[in-house]
């Protein structure tokens, strides 16, 4: 399967991208995070060429990987890293903007079975940083872990805790070294879920583990689109008002002669 990417010429500019029929801009998809729950399927990512990222991803499929749509609208220089779903109605996906650094940590938030997705940030609008991990022990509860980058002030990592379901967060601490989610459960030895690249590195493959061995589900194309950009034909000047072109000679009448 492929996403579909369209070459929108706003986004590629947003980008820095510069591409013509001589040099073409690839554009490459990213999954990062896959999580399931019963027939429901969900996967984050991006998309980007080789030196930005140009929007985020979400696929959701509800009949256990045979068909795929985009729930949510891609966000601009935007990438989505983790995803939670609580239970089959409430869920959560990270992300922050990539271009041209990390910042703006934000939480897509769904409470109808991934139907629609609201766009939540974490912090102030302008910040430094990514969501490095989170959890939902509740509903309503969660952690986050915000890496605000070497460069911030009070310590690197920032601690959030939420009350609403991922509707607002609250700043609990800054640390130098990453703390510990408090109600987290450990990484998993075994996922149930992977993503993988394919033999030939062209596609990536989403899998199962059943029975000890590793199921292919569905696979992505990495590369979606090869983007140029048609510079527009010069259009010829209108002449001015006083430049008007003198009237073409009637013509003459059927029969008649014309002077000589």
């Amino acid at each position: 399967m492929q996403v579909v990417y369209a070459c929108a010429e706003d986004d590629l500019q947003f980008a820095g991208l510069s591409c013509t029929d001589d040099e073409a801009c690839p554009i490459y998809l990213e999954l990062s995070s896959v999580v399931s729950d019963g027939r429901k399927i969900l996967v984050a990512g991006n998309l980007h060429s080789s030196a930005a990222t140009l929007g985020s991803v979400l696929l959701l499929s509800d009949d256990s990987g045979a068909t795929w749509k985009e729930p949510a609208a891609r966000i601009r220089g935007s990438a989505l890293d983790q995803i939670q779903f609580y239970n089959p109605q409430t869920g959560w996906a990270a992300g922050e903007t990539q271009y041209p650094l990390p910042r703006d940590p934000f939480f897509l938030l769904t409470t109808d079975g991934g139907a629609s997705w609201r766009q939540i940030p974490v912090g102030e609008e302008g910040s430094a940083g990514a969501v490095q991990r989170f959890w939902f022990d509740s509903a309503q509860h969660g952690e986050a872990i915000v890496d605000a980058g070497k460069a911030s002030e009070s310590g690197r990592y920032l601690s959030y805790e939420s009350e609403t379901g991922g509707e607002s967060w609250t700043l609990t601490g800054k640390r130098d070294q990453p703390p510990k989610l408090l109600h987290a459960p450990p990484p998993m030895e075994k996922p149930d879920w992977r993503l993988s690249p394919s033999k030939d590195g062209k596609a990536f493959q989403i899998e199962r583990s059943a029975d000890g061995r590793w199921t292919p589900v569905a696979s992505f194309l990495i590369e979606v689109a090869d983007c140029r950009i048609h510079a527009e034909e010069p259009k010829e000047p209108v002449p001015a008002a006083d430049d008007k072109a003198p009237p073409e000679p009637a013509a003459a009448e059927p029969g008649s002669k014309r002077k000589k």
